[in-house]
């Protein structure tokens, strides 16, 4: 009788090894690589086009998705203020875990009109306290606006707060040129730079890694990429703007991320 016990109990041992083993190597356990942005980071606009692709998907190629998975979050017309207030930041906030990693790159709609009577997705200008309230059009509220940089703070803390990693970038350039050199837009990479090292987050001046990319091939090799506008690239454009952001990690050699980099 007691030898049954003890083989019962040892069955019992093994059957929950077994299932802790099999949880530990479910696929949807691996950890999840969030890639959040605007329109230069989103996939192609589902029209067929080649004129609007952003770098967000085809990143996909130059990680190892046997072990990590990869979801692009990017949504065309957002800003890091309106990220927030349309909810796309609480939905991935349900889900996002410890050691997961959160890419983030915004600043282009940021430039937008603040109080507009268009979308009103602008951010104030720089990384202060400042604010400035405003009529919502999506509540018929008061609105207080803030800046560009206490909005990606908040993105930041908010993702190390579920134990993420995030991971800013600056946002890449538009094909303007000026005394041979690319344009940046305004003082958005060293905005991002400064909330990055202020709240603890890695940081990849991807602005100046692409504008570097396209010093070398040229204006005229350049323009190849935006057969539709100055700010939206083809494939073969995300595909170079994504290769940036593989190398930009590179030079992060304490990033877990690079660990998983093909």
């Amino acid at each position: 009788m007691r030898r049954s016990r003890i083989l019962s109990l040892l069955v019992i041992v093994i059957t929950a090894l077994t299932v802790t083993a099999f949880i530990k190597i479910r696929p949807d356990e691996k950890p999840v690589l969030y890639i959040i942005g605007d329109s230069t980071v989103q996939n192609n606009d589902g029209n067929g086009r080649n004129d609007y692709w952003g770098w967000g998907t085809p990143f996909k190629a130059f990680i190892d998705t046997t072990r990590i998975s990869l979801q692009n979050h990017a949504k065309s017309g957002t800003s890091t203020r309106t990220f927030i207030l349309d909810g796309r930041w609480d939905k991935i906030l349900t889900t996002l875990k410890k050691g997961d990693f959160v890419i983030m790159q915004f600043g282009h709609n940021d430039h937008a009109g603040v109080a507009d009577t268009g979308q009103q997705k602008g951010t104030l200008l720089g990384i202060s306290d400042s604010t400035q309230d405003i009529l919502s059009k999506r509540t018929n509220k008061t609105e207080t606006v803030h800046t560009y940089g206490w909005y990606l703070q908040k993105l930041i803390t908010e993702a190390k707060q579920k134990g993420a990693i995030p991971i800013v970038c600056s946002l890449v350039p538009r094909n303007r040129w000026k005394d041979g050199e690319v344009v940046k837009e305004a003082e958005y990479p060293e905005w991002a730079q400064a909330e990055a090292q202020k709240n603890g987050a890695y940081y990849i001046n991807l602005n100046r890694i692409i504008a570097a990319h396209w010093k070398q091939l040229g204006p005229a090799e350049v323009k190849k990429f935006f057969p539709g506008d100055g700010t939206h690239t083809n494939i073969a454009g995300a595909r170079l703007n994504a290769s940036c952001v593989a190398e930009g990690l590179k030079g992060l050699p304490d990033c877990p991320l690079t660990q998983y980099l093909k």
